[in-house]
């Protein structure tokens, strides 16, 4: 491709400087469409709200985000491979149910004490089974990952016969709350920050990051450079699974109890969070500083919402799912405009 050079009249440069501006743009979509979408919500809500911009609501917002932050962080490395993972909602209760069980008591003696590392393994176990399925017999994550969504359930009411358990351990309700904060930011906003950097230096700066993304890109032509795609998959599910798990001791950490009947949403929030910040649903395209986008687009839209006066709760949630939808909208013109740049130059 021919090297643009400035022109050197007045008018001329004016029009070059625009066409490269407009360039730039489309080249870096996939960034600016959800950066601009959050630069807007963060504007709106400040001048419609008093309470919006106030210290103690943003901290409330970094603790609301946290565990979504790290269940958003598993479902990054799904998403990459082309994949789909809808087993972390009932993963993520079922994991909360076994911390708060071996921890009431003294029945299960020093199990209790262990009742997190053990969840933290189960939570692993169950995303490598999803994994193992889906890569090596050949079933398709989308109904591997429901039946798994129905097997965790169904062992989250069993466990704890249906009925809310507390208390919970106190390390986790120390990380969770708001009100332990370290230099006015709350731990578990440090604690799911580390989470997200963890994933994008392994997306990043590894060779199974790398992996990851030729698997998602064109799984065929991956497999012809040598790289284990199955392998791959498996290992992704696993940390799926693992980073669902600890969220859910997250919320319970919040909540001071395990529900069974809690965590519905958490796959729908995820799941938005991450791809409304320009992660492809297709694989290959996307990581961690899109899902950051997108998390502060959802807790943003999400906290402001609570805030709008003369807002009905009742409608609160259609108005959301509308905002969101529109938000995607623009995600998606913003990366065919991308494409259609890309294939110009």
């Amino acid at each position: 491709m021919a090297e643009l050079t400035a022109p050197t009249g007045g008018s001329s440069a004016s029009g070059w400087a625009s066409t490269n501006a407009v360039r730039w743009a489309s080249r870096n979509a996939r960034i600016l469409a959800p950066l601009v979408t959050f630069a807007a919500m963060f504007i709106f809500f400040s001048l419609a709200t008093d309470v919006f911009l106030t210290v103690g609501n943003l901290q409330n917002v970094v603790t609301q985000v946290g565990p979504i932050a790290v269940a958003a962080t598993g479902i990054t490395f799904v998403l990459l491979c082309a994949e789909i993972d809808l087993s972390i909602a009932s993963i993520s209760t079922f994991c909360g149910i076994v911390v708060a069980t071996l921890w009431i008591g003294d029945r299960y003696g020093d199990f209790g004490n262990w009742g997190i590392l053990i969840a933290a393994v189960i939570a692993a176990a169950l995303g490598l089974i999803n994994g193992f399925f889906i890569a090596y017999v050949g079933i398709p994550s989308f109904m591997m990952t429901l039946a798994m969504l129905t097997i965790a359930r169904g062992m989250a009411t069993y466990v704890s016969e249906g009925k809310p358990l507390s208390p919970v351990p106190t390390v986790l309700k120390d990380l969770a709350s708001a009100g332990n904060r370290f230099f006015g930011i709350p731990y578990i906003g440090l604690f799911a920050l580390a989470v997200l950097i963890a994933g994008e230096i392994v997306l990043s700066y590894t060779k199974f990051g790398r992996y990851v993304y030729m698997t998602g890109g064109n799984r065929e032509a991956a497999e012809m450079s040598g790289v284990n795609t199955r392998q791959v998959i498996m290992i992704t599910m696993m940390i799926s699974g693992l980073c669902a798990g600890v969220t859910g001791m997250l919320f319970i950490g919040r909540l001071s109890s395990a529900n069974p009947a809690a965590g519905a949403n958490v796959l729908i929030d995820t799941i938005a969070a991450v791809v409304l910040g320009g992660t492809s649903l297709f694989g290959g395209e996307g990581g961690i500083k899109n899902t950051v986008l997108g998390l502060l687009i959802f807790a943003v839209l999400s906290n402001g919402l609570n805030l709008l006066p003369n807002l009905s709760i009742y409608f609160k949630e259609a108005l959301q799912g509308i905002i969101l939808l529109c938000a995607l909208l623009l995600n998606v013109f913003a990366l065919r405009l991308e494409k259609v740049q890309t294939r110009t130059e």
